[in-house]
């Protein structure tokens, strides 16, 4: 997997675009089921979907994945997933737009560039620190805009949770990426996630009795959405944090409620109020602060030997050749 600060420039603008895009349908996907079930049981058939159409690659890392890459993967599975989707989709079930909850997740790339700055002992430099300023100011406007619309506070505690969650998640998949040691396939990481996850939103649903999916088309029309969005989404995210870093994939969450707000318009017709455009201005000129990775630490290189000069050989001194011509015979 590759490191912080060395991003693979194959195809980097393709990969940005798709997981901006498809991450941020996943919102709305919580807002398209927020008025048909509970976001448990929406989250358990989301989840049982998702593990189904991953069925086959999640058999074949039976045989692949050692006991230790299994607990890993249940972490992540629990912090990238559970968490993450439980306080989205709550939140979108608490009446916090879909926008709002991609602006409060996108203050995650304050978090882990500043925190994989530090672990990795990098350097920051003005522009990012400037950015994650600009960023975390952006998200701030929308969200007081939104708090005088009408949001209660306490819903905007769930995107929150959701993104410290996803915080926590990335910095450890970062963090398990020595070099000596080879990743799963792609595929296969989400299958074995998508397992996990499915397990644990279908014991929660059971366990509160809200498992009965309704009859309504449109539980099952949003079931649908967020299945494709969260593998479209989780394997663009993955895929990122793999080929350009765990930085570059934080950063470009800023780009997500820009064109959350535009999925928002189009499929929900929720409008896009002054609060809401200016924090995305804000944002977007986050996202070209933050666009290369934070620079690494100076180390003081150590000064070089002066180059050797040659001496010239010595000659032994001896008789000098005398100028007097030779005597006649």
């Amino acid at each position: 997997m590759t490191r912080l600060g060395r991003p693979s420039p194959s195809g980097a603008p393709l990969r940005a675009a798709a997981l901006v895009v498809v991450w941020s349908s996943g919102f709305i996907g919580a807002d398209l089921g927020a008025g048909t079930a509970g976001p448990d049981t929406l989250l358990a058939w989301r989840g049982l979907a998702t593990a189904a159409v991953l069925l086959p690659w999640a058999l074949r890392a039976v045989g692949r994945l050692d006991g230790r890459e299994w607990l890993r993967q249940a972490v992540l599975a629990l912090l990238c997933q559970c968490l993450y989707l439980g306080g989205v989709f709550s939140a979108a079930a608490a009446g916090v737009p879909a926008g709002t909850s991609a602006l409060v997740a996108a203050l995650q790339p304050a978090l882990v560039v500043v925190s994989a700055a530090l672990l990795s002992a990098r350097r920051l430099g003005r522009a990012h620190l400037a950015g994650l300023v600009l960023g975390t100011a952006g998200v701030a406007v929308t969200a007081a805009g939104d708090l005088r619309a009408g949001t209660a506070p306490a819903g905007l505690l769930l995107p929150l949770l959701a993104m410290l969650s996803l915080t926590a998640g990335t910095l450890l998949q970062q963090r398990w990426a020595t070099p000596g040691r080879v990743p799963p396939p792609l595929l296969q990481t989400l299958a074995v996630q998508a397992v996990f996850a499915a397990v644990s939103f279908t014991a929660v649903a059971g366990g509160a009795g809200h498992l009965a999916p309704p009859a309504a088309p449109a539980f099952w029309a949003a079931v649908a959405w967020a299945t494709a969005a969260g593998i479209g989404s989780y394997g663009a995210y993955y895929l990122v944090t793999a080929r350009d870093g765990a930085a570059r994939a934080s950063t470009l969450l800023y780009l997500t409620p820009a064109v959350t707000a535009l999925w928002a318009a189009a499929v929900l017709g929720q409008p896009l109020g002054v609060p809401a455009v200016l924090g995305l201005a804000v944002s977007a000129c986050a996202v070209v602060l933050l666009r290369d990775p934070p620079g690494r630490a100076a180390v003081p290189r150590e000064p070089r030997p002066a180059p050797r000069t040659r001496r010239p050989t010595a000659v032994a001194p001896g008789p000098r050749p005398s100028r007097r011509p030779a005597p006649r015979p």
